[in-house]
């Protein structure tokens, strides 16, 4: 008689983001089918399975939990444990248990915020479903996730749906293994779950559920403005084709010509105002629904105002049920902003989105389903080589972690820098990032960033014995480095830029390159970094090149206005009058030049295309960060892929770099190019500024290029370097999973400190 082969009890490790997103009613089906006993629940470290079986079966369960793993998971390891099975005993059959109280150290990601999937679309859309038209809809592939978090492991009783009690109908889908709400931890229908609120200026209820909903519609459709609350925070929402509501918008909001993002009900009534490639198509409808970037149609009937002067249309739709029925009932594409004031958070309850919109939105309409921290929308736009870069990091994809290359003896806090600000917190071999939390410039801003260090620590049970920071002395983030009770470690503004993108690709920092291209870093001498090279090499990192420095009159008035900028590089009377100064302004800024009076010196590649932006005749100021670097780019967009090249040539360096890329001589040439061939003349200065790198880079004796900073932003620039450097035999390393931005700095500071790369040596010269 043939003996049964043996059974074995093993215990199972499943690593990455792997708690809210239908992860073990997977792991239950599976080992049904496969054959294997068990069990499987959360815990602080991710998921936890024990199997009993046949070892090819479980070795078959292993394979496929990272195979078949469900859509929404990102799973990071797998691995068999050394321990005796510990836990309820197996005595037939798999099951789901309870999971293990939260204790020590936090080892699972925090799911992230995820748009309706198709199944809950089409429910949403039958009649005959008890949740038809029932804005709160979820399962276990869709729904939020971390902005209704409020410890980990991620359970109901855990998140601010426990004020929710499920009724009879959830809780049957919600204990039924083949259904597919099986611990869909959000689960609700009209009958227990959330419902919306629509309220006046001052507070007033006007109508609940549908009726809240039909009202909203009305105010929309008739010109009016109203906030929506959605997964995140509020939008502030408007008929983005009446070029009243918008400049009404505008108005009180006090932006003048930012552009406005606007949500569409779907592809095909976003390919009426845009043109879109399958990769932008595909953005859209992923479950992330970011923001992303696509070229606005000539023909797009929506008013001027939504992006006045540019060519390009931040698209995104609905990103919950509530906004796909808002969108299907209006009708029409809706202007869809962030519900703040300039560089504030966003509002996320019904009272502070009354107080701080008060004079802004209309009406509110909101629901009582609280989110426990705002979460803005993400942003992509593609190079013209189809390359996604991503602008802004928030919901959607964080905050999932990234894997440090070797572990940290101690937690570390990551406090990031003063714009487009994230924080992380580093923890073993992991790195969790926050969404986006903005520009640390007011008291909103500050709340949110010391309790996005809170909600870190504290979701991962991590206990920092170190907080890393910028160099730069008067950042916010610096400041509360030094007020904090811990070893402070402050890593270079552009070599964290670097880091970030070799901590992205899992790339040692040696024989590389890093081209750090921003608007401002507090650089090693004191000066203005922002136009640098830095060479990695043998565990140091030195400056290895940069753009010849020049001054900025007035300091930061002249980030606002460039001209001051284009004055200091032009230095001539020809200038001066193609700028519009008068001899007295002329004289005024000739003097602070020559005295150096609150004119810092700055190699800024970011303020370098300020001022071609002005000597172009793009414009005269900045009213939002990045529009004249914007408008050169735009400008470039429909010049021949060959053609003039604005010559940028690289000298040695007297001091503070090996060597230095010279834009004087380009100026004069520029100057005389006639204005119908300002688009060639851009296209000129791009082609320029790739041929310098390009030129600079086989000075310094490595393959590997690091290309990083707000800079890479410019979808042109990055292209064009991406292609000459590939096309030169180079290793070119972008940022995939990170934005080029400041929203990188934090997850640089922490590999800084991990390998105790903090500092920016500067050549000797004799």
């Amino acid at each position: 008689m043939k003996s049964e082969p043996p059974s074995l009890d093993r215990m199972l490790r499943v690593r990455g983001t792997v708690q809210g997103v239908g992860f073990r009613p997977f792991v239950l089906r599976l080992a049904t089918e496969i054959g294997v006993r068990g069990w499987v629940r959360n815990d602080a470290e991710g998921v936890l399975v024990r199997a009993v079986g046949e070892a090819p079966r479980l070795e078959e369960l292993a394979a496929q939990l990272v195979r078949q793993a469900p859509p929404a998971s990102r799973v990071s390891g797998v691995e068999w444990l050394d321990l005796v099975p510990a836990g309820p005993s197996v005595n037939g059959g798999f099951s789901i248990i309870e999971s293990t109280t939260a204790s020590g150290k936090i080892e699972t990601d925090a799911p992230v915020d995820l748009g309706p999937c198709a199944d809950c679309r089409r429910e949403l859309n039958d009649p005959a479903n008890r949740r038809f038209a029932y804005p709160f809809i979820n399962c276990t592939q869709c729904g939020p996730r971390y902005t209704i978090i409020e410890r980990l492991p991620y359970d109901r009783p855990q998140t601010t749906m426990a004020h929710f009690k499920m009724c009879p109908a959830c809780q049957r889908e919600y204990e039924d293994p083949n259904d597919r709400r099986f611990h869909a931890e959000p689960n609700a229908c009209p009958v227990c779950g959330p419902q919306m609120r629509l309220t006046s200026a001052n507070g007033h209820t006007l109508a609940d559920g549908s009726a809240a909903l039909e009202q909203a519609v009305d105010s929309l459709c008739a010109g009016g403005i109203v906030a929506v609350k959605g997964v995140g925070g509020f939008h502030l929402m408007c008929d983005a084709g009446s070029e009243a509501s918008v400049a009404e918008l505008r108005r009180r909001k006090h932006r003048e010509e930012k552009p406005f993002a606007v949500m569409f009900r779907d592809l095909t009534m976003l390919r009426k105002s845009a043109e879109l490639s399958q990769d932008a198509e595909r953005l859209l409808e992923s479950v992330q629904c970011p923001i992303v970037l696509v070229p606005k149609s000539p023909t797009a009937a929506l008013a001027a105002g939504v992006s006045p002067d540019n060519p390009w249309l931040g698209a995104l739709l609905p990103s919950s049920p509530l906004h796909l029925l808002l969108l299907d009932r209006v009708d029409r594409p809706l202007v869809a902003t962030s519900a703040n004031l300039s560089d504030e958070p966003l509002c996320i309850d019904g009272e502070e989105a009354r107080q701080r919109l008060a004079g802004i939105a209309d009406l509110f309409l909101g629901h009582n389903r609280e989110i426990a921290r705002p979460v803005d929308d993400s942003i992509v736009r593609f190079t013209p080589g189809g390359a996604a870069i991503l602008l802004r990091r928030a919901r959607g994809h964080a905050p999932a972690s990234l894997k440090l290359p070797a572990g940290l003896p101690q937690p570390l806090v990551c406090v990031g820098g003063q714009m487009k600000n994230t924080v992380a917190v580093a923890s073993g071999r992991r790195l969790v990032l926050s969404p986006h939390i903005g520009d640390l410039g007011g008291a909103a801003t500050h709340r949110l960033f010391s309790r996005s260090i809170d909600t870190l620590t504290s979701l991962l049970a991590a206990k920092p014995g170190a907080v890393v920071c910028d160099k730069h002395p008067d950042y916010h983030s610096t400041r509360f480095a030094a007020d904090c009770d811990l070893p402070r470690i402050a890593v270079q503004h552009h070599l964290a830029h670097v880091l970030a993108v070799l901590l992205e690709h899992d790339y040692p920092a040696d024989g590389v390159l890093g081209i750090a291209w921003d608007g401002t870093g507090y650089g090693e001498d004191g000066t203005v970094w922002g136009g640098e090279f830095i060479l990695l090499e043998n565990g140091r990192a030195s400056r290895f090149a940069r753009l010849r420095p020049f001054r900025l009159p007035g300091g930061e008035a002249a980030v606002r206005d460039p001209r001051r900028i284009a004055f200091a590089m032009g230095g001539s009377d020809v200038v001066a009058r193609r700028l519009g100064f008068s001899k007295n302004e002329a004289a005024t800024w000739q003097t602070m030049l020559s005295k150096g009076l609150n004119s810092p010196v700055c190699s800024s590649a970011g303020r370098l295309f300020d001022a071609f932006g002005v000597l172009l005749g793009l414009g005269e100021r900045n009213a939002f960060e990045g529009q004249l670097p914007l408008a050169v780019e735009t400008a470039a967009l429909g010049a021949p892929v060959d053609g003039d090249v604005l010559l940028f040539p690289v000298n040695p360096a007297e001091s503070g770099a090996v060597w230095e890329i010279d834009w004087q001589p380009a100026i004069a040439p520029m100057l005389a190019k006639p204005p119908h061939e300002i688009g060639r003349t851009a296209a000129a200065f791009h082609r320029g500024l790739v041929d310098a790198m390009l030129e600079t880079a086989s000075h310094a004796g490595v393959r590997t290029i690091v290309l990083c900073g707000g800079c890479f932003q410019n979808a042109m620039l990055r292209h064009f370097a991406e292609t000459r450097f590939s096309n030169a035999g180079f290793i070119v390393l972008g940022p995939r999973d990170l934005p080029p931005n400041d929203g990188a700095i934090a997850a640089g500071q922490a590999l800084g400190a991990l390998w105790n790369l903090t500092t920016v040596e500067l050549p000797s010269h004799p």
